[in-house]
Parts: structure tokens; C-alpha cells; sequence
């Protein structure tokens, strides 16, 4: 190996732990703020998966009730850490889907508000709706899981301490 390959080898050991840190904090705040903003009205969450026009209503609208404690359940696992690589599996499975049914309500000209953060459904006439920013904003979050995917131990999780290992790696190590 030469001097630059280890040199890079060396900073991405470092780097890598407080990315997936990054990684898992940014992913916990997108399910809590996402999980949180529904849970106050099910109702309109269910409504919003229903506009999407897949499934039969009561099917969309027992999803949609659901969804948002799903949500919240994956932004505290993510935030704590625990069980982060299934965290990280079922976000980017839901993430897949998500980024699915927009481009599917994209592409048959449907009019609707993803519902990603909140109400969500019907867009009101002359609304335009914004589905390649939510697509990218969910490709983005999609990178996120990934990378948890690989590498789910980070500092300050329970995954790192319930293996044994310190929150910070010692440089003398």
C-alpha cells in the first residue's frame, strides 16, 4: 500500500463512526419529525396514503393510521441507536416504497401532496405538485439508511455500549 492510500484508509476509520453518527441522528429526526407531524390526526394520514389511489380505501386508511407509529418507532430506535441496522433495513424499505408511490402518482398525473410531513392528499386547484424535490429529498434520506446499512455501530448508541464498545475509540489505542 503506499503512504496516500493508507493516509486515506486512516481518515476514513476516523470519519466513519461520527458520519454514521450523523447518519442515524439526521435519518431519527426526518421519522420523528415525519411520525409526529401525522400521529395528531390519523384520519388525515389515512386520507393522504389513500390519494395515492393503489389500494382499496380501508386498506389505505389503516395504513395511514399506522404509518405514523411506525415512524416514531424508527426515529427513537434511530435516536438511542438500538437495533440500528433493522432500523436502518426498514427505513430504506420504506423509503423504496415511498419514493414508489410518488413516482407512480407522478407519472399518472395525479395532483396530490405526498402527505411525507403532515396532512397531505388532494392538491387544491392550481396547485402544482412538487414530486421530483420529495423523490430526491427521499433518494437523499434512502443514502442515509444505506450507509447505516453498512456501517450501523456509531458513537453514543446502545448497539456500540451493549457490545462493549466505548462511545469515543481512544487514539492511544
Amino acid at each position: 500500500m503506499t503512504v496516500t492510500a493508507v493516509n486515506s484508509s486512516a481518515r476514513w476509520a476516523a470519519a466513519r463512526p461520527w458520519l454514521g453518527t450523523a447518519a442515524r441522528l439526521g435519518l431519527a429526526a426526518v421519522w420523528l419529525i415525519a411520525g409526529g407531524a401525522k400521529v395528531g390526526d390519523l384520519a388525515a394520514s389515512g386520507r393522504a396514503v389513500n390519494a395515492y389511489q393503489v389500494m382499496p380505501y380501508d386498506l389505505a386508511t389503516v395504513i395511514g393510521a399506522a404509518l405514523p407509529f411506525v415512524e416514531l418507532a424508527l426515529g427513537l430506535l434511530l435516536l438511542v441507536g438500538l437495533a440500528s441496522r433493522l432500523a436502518a433495513a426498514v427505513s430504506a424499505a420504506l423509503l423504496v416504497v415511498f419514493i414508489a408511490g410518488i413516482a407512480s402518482a407522478w407519472a399518472r398525473g395525479l395532483a396530490i401532496d405526498c402527505g411525507c410531513f403532515g396532512s397531505g392528499g388532494q392538491l387544491a386547484a392550481g396547485r402544482a405538485p412538487s414530486y421530483l424535490p420529495e423523490i430526491l429529498r427521499d433518494l437523499g434520506f434512502l443514502v442515509l439508511a444505506g450507509f447505516l446499512l453498512s456501517w450501523p455501530r456509531t458513537p453514543f448508541s446502545v448497539d456500540g455500549w451493549l457490545a462493549g464498545e466505548p462511545a469515543v475509540e481512544d487514539e492511544d489505542e
